[in-house]
């Protein structure tokens, strides 16, 4: 493997307490939040969340995804109700890199459960695309707020 390949290397890894500040910080990115329409935590409260709910609960499956062995975002499988969602979030330095295609990938791999549902905002073209790169399809649309998200779905029933 060459230099650049080992740089650009996509992993994941399960997460440890160092990457919940690194998680924080770019969930603090306005850019990101303007694609996402997903309101940033304070931190005490991201901290909490993350640690109960997300790393602290055994239904949660999640790991880190790195990048030549560092912190570029992670993917997350939850269960709402009867529904199984994804979701995720990268660093934008990572993004337009092919990273997320590697990544959830990877994940799909791990995580079994069909049908997975995940709702991007429809706005977040990038998000969008990489759903149907990875094989979801289209099931309609939901608001959140005021704004509209696209409702995917991975498998099983539409």
């Amino acid at each position: 493997m060459g230099d650049d390949e080992v740089r650009d290397e996509v992993r994941l890894r399960d997460v440890d307490e160092d990457d919940l500040e690194v998680f924080f910080a770019y969930e603090q990115d306005a850019e990101a939040f303007r694609r996402s329409r997903f309101t940033p935590r304070e931190h005490e409260r991201f901290m909490t969340h993350w640690t109960t709910r997300v790393v602290g609960d055994p239904a949660v499956f999640v790991q880190t995804v790195t990048v030549g062995g560092e912190p570029a975002g992670h993917v997350v499988a939850w269960w709402e109700g009867d529904s199984r969602f994804l979701g995720y979030w990268f660093g934008r330095r990572y993004w337009g890199r092919g990273v997320g295609t590697k990544a959830l990938a990877q994940f799909l791999e791990r995580e079994r459960n069909r049908p997975l549902h995940a709702d991007p905002f429809v706005g977040n073209t990038g998000s969008v695309r990489l759903l149907e790169k990875m094989g979801f399809q289209r099931t309609g649309t939901v608001r959140h707020g005021t704004d509209e998200h696209v409702m995917f779905v991975l498998g099983g029933d539409r």
